[in-house]
């Protein structure tokens, strides 16, 4: 530990290293090589913290058919034993998904995670409604975890430096320990972000303030110096190869250029980032680099207008080629003039700067940047069809339009208001948590029916409960097998030769009636017919093995009532 300078103010680093690789790709780590880094980052010295998990890092591991339990426990061990605080990334009413849980289920989250080794919880959410963050503090703190209440920071008449001052008083109130200031997409002004920081710190000199940044329009380090000079304690960093670009600074630039400004910060053991960098790039070749568009890896100060944070720019991309041809091909159709990729984004940006205040201006972060993303290009798409923008939004769109995730900051245009009741939607103005009842007795029940450990601290019901669709998926093998098919093609395309234990074995290839039965629980589950239903290399016909499905269904795989 650094010995503390009289008349230095100490500023301490946490390494995002769970957000370094999703704000890069989609995957994270394995649970072997997640054992391997760990001890170089504690090597390196100059971390007081460490993200470890949360966000989507649980519900990757269950897609590529691992348990995440294990994947935490693993992480956070080493870090324990060093003294070096873990966090998580918690979205608030959404948890670790996407969309809205239960409050059951929110509860025993903290206590799984706490148990697990996870010190803070980072709890967010993306339209700032205290109502969805609250409850978490007092959930967490009653866990036995540090309650780090967050502001999600972007830039827009409603995001004022007055708005942020005044929900961190309502935060602080509500039994916060920490404020973060989570400037997911980079755009946060530095001179406002010091304004805000120097505001709580005159009223709660004994908060702690951790600022997560992005690199990708350009900010982030003024940002983050501004930040520092106006009190701020923890800075969020990354490390090579998965720093700067759209993810994160590099904790050697903010290191020196703090220490050089005359603030208290630990010396870096180059040889352990070294190391560190090296066993980074060896999981990329392994195979997470596979999913990471190398366009992350580049800065754009196109982010600055759109606001959408650049960890979704790979997701973004790829709707947006799957989008480019059906525009151009209604373009062709009318005789217009077809656009290239450059400039449908650009018209993607413009058309995000134009319909979000118009959506009541949430911050574009999961999920609402999703939302506001899709708003957008299916509008795009709808004017290359001449039809009216905003008819082609989905369910989840207007369920944070209706208030159902929460209150909006801003104001809905009046036509977003009349379309709405052209539909016949109601607005709901209560409290979010109210319309999902609790769930833990119903997966408690079929936990018991199927024969499932519930698992060390109940983590395994609380898997099951938050990812409930990946965590059968996981427990079938049809995740592991979706996975490998999926690398398989990717490395066939980048002319990588395939590693012998992701072919299929010869006796896969065999068809019985219990894999067709397999076969069509899950095509049933997934809304296909079982032809389409592909388990190792068999093509299962729909009435192969259909006496067989149900008792599966329910034995097996715990899919009751699928039937």
């Amino acid at each position: 530990m650094a010995k503390k300078i009289e008349g230095k103010k100490e500023v301490q680093f946490s390494l995002v290293y769970r957000d370094m690789w999703q704000s890069s790709g989609k995957y994270v780590p394995r649970r072997d090589q997640l054992a391997k880094v760990a001890p170089v980052i504690i090597d390196m010295g100059c971390f007081d913290r460490v993200e470890t998990n949360g966000g989507a890092s649980e519900q990757v591991n269950l897609l590529y058919g691992e348990n995440p339990n294990l994947a935490v426990r693993t992480f956070t061990k080493p870090f324990n034993e060093a003294g070096i605080k873990t966090h998580m990334l918690d979205r608030g009413l959404n948890a670790l998904r996407m969309n809205p849980v239960p409050a059951d289920v929110r509860q025993l989250m903290y206590k799984v995670k706490h148990a697990q080794g996870t010190d803070i919880t980072r709890i967010f959410c993306g339209l700032n409604d205290p109502r969805n963050i609250i409850p978490s503090i007092k959930w967490a703190k009653a866990a036995g975890m540090t309650a780090q209440a967050t502001m999600c920071i972007t830039y827009s008449k409603v995001h004022t430096a007055e708005y942020y001052i005044n929900l961190a008083e309502e935060l602080i109130a509500g039994g916060a320990q920490e404020i973060c200031l989570k400037d997911m997409a980079g755009i946060g002004r530095p001179h406002m972000l010091g304004v805000i920081v120097a505001a709580i710190k005159e009223k709660h000199p004994d908060i702690i303030i951790q600022y997560h940044g992005h690199s990708g329009p350009g900010f982030s380090v003024a940002s983050m110096m501004e930040v520092a000079k106006a009190g701020g304690d923890v800075l969020d960093v990354a490390m090579e190869p998965l720093s700067w670009g759209k993810v994160h600074p590099d904790v050697i630039t903010i290191q020196a250029m703090l220490k050089d400004a005359g603030f208290q910060v630990k010396d870096i053991n180059m040889k352990a980032y070294m190391q560190a960098r090296s066993l980074t790039q060896s999981f990329m070749d392994d195979f997470l680099g596979y999913w990471i568009d190398p366009k992350n890896s580049l800065m754009t100060s196109l982010l600055v207008g759109c606001g959408l944070p650049g960890g979704m720019m790979g997701s973004l991309m790829a709707d947006l080629k799957g989008m480019h041809a059906a525009i151009n091909a209604n373009l062709r159709k009318k005789g217009q003039h077809e656009l290239s990729e450059d400039e449908l984004l650009v018209e993607l940006f413009d058309e995000v700067q134009r319909i979000w205040p118009m959506l009541g201006t949430p911050c574009l972060v999961t999920p609402f940047s999703q939302y506001v993303k899709n708003a957008a290009l299916m509008n795009l798409y709808s004017r290359s069809m001449d039809e009216k923008p905003f008819t082609r939004m989905d369910p989840a769109m207007w369920g944070m339009i209706l208030g159902k995730s929460g209150k909006l900051p801003g104001e809905l245009a009046p036509e977003i208001i009349e379309l709405a009741k052209e539909k016949g939607f109601e607005f709901y103005t209560g409290d979010p948590q109210a319309l999902y009842p609790d769930e833990l007795p119903r997966f408690i029940k079929e936990m018991e029916e199927l024969g499932w450990d519930r698992g060390q601290d109940d983590e395994e019901l609380f898997e099951f409960a938050m990812h409930e669709k990946q965590y059968r998926e996981y427990k079938s093998g049809q995740a592991k097998e979706q996975f490998n098919n999926d690398l398989i093609e990717r490395m066939k395309k980048a002319g990588k030769p395939i590693p012998e234990h992701l072919l299929p074995k010869k006796e896969e290839a065999k068809a019985d009636d219990d894999m067709a039965a397999v076969a069509v629980a899950l095509g049933m589950y997934y809304g296909k017919p079982a032809a389409q239903c592909q388990l190792s290399t068999v093509n299962c016909q729909l009435n192969d093995g259909r006496r067989h499905a149900t008792e599966w269904n329910r034995k097996i795989y715990g899919m009751n009532n699928l039937m």
